[in-house]
């Protein structure tokens, strides 16, 4: 699947519907109840144009999950050099853009890699931001601290996300980033 600048038009419009019917189905049924057939219904492509662009349905959410990721690790390139809250409002913003997509995948019960690799990636983006030489991190383990601060991120985007955002990008921003700062 290339991403060049070159790429038709009519090819980024198909992936698109591609990419949207699944998750759109995803919000409807178990990821092991869809068919190729269902996205290329839903799509209005054809089930060879699906097969043009990944191997199977599999392949296919890992792609869309992968896309997501690299958004998110692109947005680190810049965002982290901010301070918590500055960097916590640019990612719930993104998360309120995509949200059928977060939606999508922290709900359903067939999305259990996004989780797990939405997990890795903030553990690894926070790896650089804990100082375990604070007095209050001293003697804690920095995979203990890492995978609580990612869990604990994981959970309140699903909470926030699966109670249809009660709270503004920016009212979580700032509630997350003041957490944050006291657990770095």
């Amino acid at each position: 699947m290339s991403n060049g600048a070159n790429v038709d038009r009519r090819i980024l419009k198909s992936q698109d519907a591609i990419k949207k019917a699944v998750i759109e189905l995803m919000s409807e049924k178990r990821f092991n109840q869809i068919t190729i057939q269902n996205i290329s219904d839903r799509a209005n492509v054809s089930r060879r144009t699906i097969y043009l662009h990944y191997h199977d349905k599999y392949d296919l959410l890992d792609k869309l999950i992968e896309e997501h990721i690299n958004e998110m690790h692109a947005m680190c390139e810049w965002a982290c050099e901010m301070d918590w809250r500055g960097a916590t409002i640019a990612f719930f913003e993104y998360f309120e853009r995509n949200y059928l997509f977060f939606s999508t995948m922290l709900a359903s019960k067939g999305a259990h890699s996004f989780r797990s690799r939405f997990l890795e990636f903030l553990m690894v983006e926070f790896k650089d931001e804990v100082d375990l030489t604070k007095e209050k991190n001293g003697g804690l383990d920095q995979d203990v601290i890492l995978r609580f601060m990612g869990t604990a991120y994981v959970r309140l985007v699903e909470w926030w996300i699966t109670n249809e955002m009660p709270y503004s990008p920016r009212d979580m921003a700032h509630q997350v980033g003041v957490l944050l700062e006291r657990v770095v």
